[in-house]
């Protein structure tokens, strides 16, 4: 088939990259399409992957010009599919649906949150949707009737070990993996649906740093400009190499989401701090079910108290390391492997969404 990936965000990079490669084996024509967006670019480069940047300048800030950019990449999307012959198209955004819609072609959309949480894209993609993958703990609203969903995490398909290993070599190329340390990431939470979500801010950041500095270094990635103070600690390195990194450090804190996520799937304790906890049912089922990290909503009164002391006990746990690679040893044992899942679900379609419609037990093939 010729099929088209459409890359919105650098976490759909590694959502797509194992897939990607599984596609081109099997003899697939695989075409990328992105627009400017963080790293993305980067990413893609680093690995050696062909694509096209269908909106290479940013996407204005208010509701008017966001739509005016969906508009403008819907129409060059589906220029590209009629083009190159597009059999099926695949992504995380709205501009999938409508296109594969348009142009009368397969399209699937892949996504991690709730409906209520990203109301706009429901509102958009609903209408045009005929396929949504999401895990089984989201809430998909009016699209529940075109989903298929899976006992597995967007994460899982990057992060499952049978695609990656942590390589300590890797962390090296820039410090020491032997000295403890903690991961800080600040995000920027300027996207639509972060309107009104409160993150660590500038008292929160130091107060954080001061309680981990007498256990070890401290490195912050982040989206948003640091303070002065804080540069000490910026961390600047590959951003394929960032994962490793995780893997290896003690404690990641943070405010935004993915990166919560995947340092819960390496073991690695997180803790999540914004007014999107309680409200992403994957993140609440590593939190609570597996118990692999802590949600703490920012907004909520004595909830900077409440970090801090979860992280001074999580700094007092004498066997923190064996206890929560257990506890990543059982979230494993009971998710599949989703870019198996995925390269599957994708090559056979639309057989693929009526197996698992008719026997959702099928998925446990793809371990």
């Amino acid at each position: 088939m010729n099929i088209l990936i459409q890359l919105s965000h650098p976490a759909h990079f590694h959502l797509y990259k194992v897939v990607i490669a599984n596609l081109k084996r099997d003899g697939h024509q695989v075409f990328v399409l992105i627009k400017t967006k963080d790293i993305l670019e980067d990413l893609l480069k680093n690995e050696g992957l062909e694509f096209h940047n269908i909106l290479p300048v940013a996407h204005r800030k208010n509701k008017m010009g966001i739509l005016f950019d969906m508009v403008k990449r819907d129409w060059k999307m589906y220029c590209f599919c009629r083009s190159h012959k597009i059999d099926l198209l695949t992504g995380s955004t709205a501009e999938v649906a409508q296109v594969s819609w348009f142009r009368n072609a397969y399209g699937m959309v892949v996504g991690e949150d709730d409906a209520a949480v990203v109301p706009a894209f429901g509102k958009v993609a609903a209408p045009f949707l005929r396929c949504l993958l999401t895990p089984i703990v989201c809430d998909n609203g009016k699209m529940e009737n075109v989903s298929v969903k899976t006992s597995s995490y967007n994460e899982l398909a990057y992060l499952h070990p049978n695609h990656f290993l942590a390589d300590k070599s890797v962390v090296e190329k820039y410090f020491s993996a032997d000295k403890p340390y903690f991961i800080l990431r600040f995000a920027q939470l300027n996207a639509h649906h972060d309107k009104g979500i409160k993150g660590i801010n500038t008292d929160i950041a130091q107060h954080l740093i001061d309680l981990l500095k007498p256990y070890g270094d401290i490195y912050i990635t982040s989206e948003r400009p640091l303070e002065n103070q804080f540069e000490q600690y910026r961390i600047k390195i590959n951003p394929l190499d960032m994962h490793h990194v995780m893997a290896f450090s003690q404690l990641y804190i943070g405010d935004s989401q993915t990166m919560a996520a995947e340092s819960g799937l390496l073991g690695v304790p997180f803790i999540r701090y914004n007014d999107f906890v309680g409200r992403i049912g994957y993140l609440r089922e590593l939190e609570d079910k597996y118990q692999l990290g802590f949600g703490i909503k920012a907004s909520e009164a004595g909830s900077e108290e409440n970090m801090y002391r979860v992280v001074e006990e999580l700094l007092a746990m004498p066997d923190r390391h064996e206890v929560f690679q257990k506890r990543r040893e059982k979230m494993l044992s009971e998710k599949i492997d989703y870019a198996k899942f995925l390269t599957w679900f994708i090559e056979n379609y639309p057989k693929s969404k009526d197996v698992m419609r008719a026997n959702p037990d099928y998925q446990y093939n793809f371990r």
